[in-house]
């Protein structure tokens, strides 16, 4: 960009110099003027879209038409020891309780992984804070139990499918 308007000014001063072009000169000088200014102009349109890419990135906000959801990661708890009747019961709850939060609009995923390892299952939350997604999880009476722990994050994806807002028919 500078290399143009290097050759731009070089040109307008030449045919400044020149006495027997005034018509020329004050033409190129103003056509001269306006590719300065659309030059400048595009480097600021230019600056302030970095400056609001930064500023959105800074701020963890997704691109638009997605909106934040809560991936929640569960884990073996501490509390493993239970004697198998009373972790069928404890699972029994655990699986009512996720069949109501899905039923109430809050649960948009949940399931099991099928390997024995320390992930246990995920949940997908459509809630507005992370404090309700916490207050919700300790009805769990797996996580209440110490059978389940857990990790929380931030999620985007797009409000579709199975991640359409509100409450959906019920399958339970």
């Amino acid at each position: 960009m500078n290399d143009k308007r290097s050759v731009i000014v070089t040109g307008l001063l030449y045919f400044y110099k020149n006495k027997n072009m005034q018509r020329i000169k004050i033409l190129l000088l103003a056509i001269g003027s306006c590719f300065f200014i659309a030059a400048n102009l595009s480097a600021q349109v230019k600056s302030k879209t970095k400056t609001k890419t930064t500023a959105r990135q800074a701020a963890k906000a997704p691109e638009d038409g997605i909106r934040q959801y809560w991936f929640v990661m569960l884990r073996k708890g501490e509390n493993r020891t239970h004697d198998s009747a009373t972790a069928a019961k404890i699972q029994a709850g655990h699986m009512a309780n996720i069949a109501s939060l899905y039923n109430a609009g809050k649960l948009k995923v949940a399931g099991p992984f099928g390997d024995d390892g320390d992930w246990r299952g995920i949940f997908v939350f459509d809630c507005a804070t992370k404090e309700e997604v916490e207050k919700l999880l300790v009805t769990d009476p797996a996580i209440s139990a110490g059978r389940l722990a857990y990790d929380i994050h931030p999620w985007w994806t797009a409000p579709t499918g199975s991640f359409k807002p509100g409450i959906p028919k019920k399958l339970y």
